[in-house]
């Protein structure tokens, strides 16, 4: 029988699982697992990417200047998000009843929502609050995390009731 990565991936998190059954649920224990990967992949490319690939200058693009911060969210955010509906998807979600089109939709339109909410916590936090880029990108992602959980399991990939006939 042929193992397949998303197997391979479940597995892995599962063994991990085990100590913390009686308290935490396999869905909650993946999608902290996945979303805690994922974050950590999100986190490590911004702080690449500004510090490294925009060296913490502002991006010109057709008489529009970025900041480095917000470049850099953008930058990462690319790889991120479809990283992220992926492991949503195929390993935390994956008893969801809804079509993938639909997910696809309702993770576009949750991911649309982050992206306002990081924007705005990021121009808040660095702009306002003078904090450096990379804690506030760390603020920022632990708000939209919550956020993005809970919409997730209620929203994008929720479970239809199964009617009775």
């Amino acid at each position: 029988m042929l193992v397949t990565v998303r197997d391979n991936i479940i597995s892995f998190i599962d063994f991990f699982h085990k100590p913390f059954a009686k308290w935490i649920k396999v869905q909650t224990f993946r999608y902290l697992a996945c979303g805690g990967s994922n974050t950590v992949m999100d986190i490590l490319l911004y702080f690449i990417s500004y510090n490294f690939i925009l060296m913490k200058q502002p991006v010109h693009v057709m008489g529009l200047t970025i900041t480095p911060h917000i470049a850099a969210f953008i930058m990462s955010f690319s790889i991120s998000f479809p990283t992220g509906f992926a492991l949503a998807k195929y390993i935390v979600f994956q008893e969801s009843t809804l079509r993938g089109r639909v997910q696809l939709f309702r993770y576009a339109v949750l991911v649309c929502t982050c992206i306002i909410l990081n924007y705005v916590f990021l121009k808040l936090f660095v702009e306002t609050f003078l904090w450096y880029p990379t804690p506030s990108k760390i603020v920022t992602t632990i708000i939209v995390a919550v956020y993005s959980y809970i919409s997730q399991r209620n929203f994008t990939f929720k479970v239809k009731p199964v009617m009775a006939e």
